[in-house]
């Protein structure tokens, strides 16, 4: 982890973010597929917050899920941690592919992501973000969809046909589609899962080539970090989809007509980890185990990823919401 900086120089700081995730990760493991996707919601986002009371930092939530999700903690503004090391910055989704989980499917993990204080971008109470991430360069929200998918086929050698784009299936993101098959390529269309296909499409090699469309803002900001640390390219801006979360998000002083870059989504060092709630395929020769009771408690698998294109995966044995490695 040397040379990366920040809070990447901190061992303790980097096992504290992974025993929060794999508490959340265990504590939903008696949950997983039960239907019960609320319950699954809040077993992680108690367990992490827990987790995290005695984290060696003067910590502030700046990406949560208390008031998207009705979440009695972790949210916006929220502190954590003993109050004494350095000042970080958490970008949190307790657990992404809730829904996934309550049916016992595959790509459901608990995600968190820290930086220095003020390195993550503050959206406020934006809920919805526009994002555009993939492994080319050319990745650019107020540029064609188009030209993205022509200077990857001309980078692969491959016909148009060949380049995967993932959309999540949502009628606010029929013109996304809509333009990834007016350009030729393939439209890979998901349920649930953002983070998982945003990691896939930021390295070049996998399955996916580009993720677009309106999705969740924790996740969005929180996956920045993991692309910048991967080499990826990504793009975002604010997009409400109420009338309620538009003036929330003004009277923050939010532009809602600014494209986020990645500098600008997280602009330092930063610590991206994600343990499996059940099996996750980040990308790469990287697959993760769901969580799965052992004799001394439930093994949990994680990816760690940091700037300074660092990662490795963590196996430990989560017991009673502490973790033994």
């Amino acid at each position: 982890m040397s040379g990366s900086g920040g809070v990447m120089d901190d061992p303790a700081l980097v096992e504290a973010l992974l025993r929060a995730t794999t508490a959340a990760a265990a504590a939903t493991l008696p949950l997983v597929g039960s239907g019960d996707g609320d319950a699954v919601d809040g077993a992680a986002v108690a367990a992490m917050r827990f987790a995290l009371t005695d984290a060696p930092c003067d910590g502030r939530v700046v990406i949560g899920e208390g008031e998207k999700d009705e979440a009695p903690m972790l949210a916006l503004g929220e502190r954590f941690g003993t109050g004494e090391g350095p000042a970080i910055d958490l970008a949190v989704d307790p657990v992404d592919g809730t829904r996934l989980a309550a049916a016992g499917r595959p790509g459901a993990m608990a995600v968190a992501s820290i930086a220095p204080r003020g390195a993550f971008c503050d959206l406020g109470p934006a809920h919805y973000l526009e994002k555009l991430v993939s492994w080319h360069p050319a990745a650019a929200l107020d540029r064609p969809l188009s030209e993205l998918i022509t200077a990857i086929a001309r980078e692969r050698g491959v016909p148009a046909g060949a380049v995967r784009v993932a959309v999540q299936d949502r009628p606010r993101n029929a013109g996304y589609a809509a333009a990834a098959r007016a350009a030729g390529a393939e439209v890979v269309p998901f349920e649930h899962g953002d983070v998982e296909r945003s990691l896939r499409a930021a390295q070049r090699g996998t399955d996916l080539d580009v993720l677009v469309g309106i999705g969740g803002a924790p996740e969005g900001v929180l996956v920045s970090a993991a692309v910048r640390a991967l080499g990826g390219a990504m793009q975002a801006r604010p997009a409400p989809q109420s009338d309620a979360e538009r003036r929330r998000v003004l009277d923050a002083g939010v532009d809602l007509d600014r494209v986020l870059t990645l500098d600008g989504l997280c602009s330092g060092p930063a610590l991206c980890v994600l343990s499996a709630v059940t099996e996750v395929d980040p990308g790469g020769a990287v697959r993760l185990t769901g969580a799965a009771r052992v004799d001394e408690g439930v093994a949990v698998e994680s990816w760690v990823v940091a700037s300074g294109h660092a990662m490795w995966i963590d196996r430990r044995v989560v017991t009673d919401g502490f973790a033994a490695s």
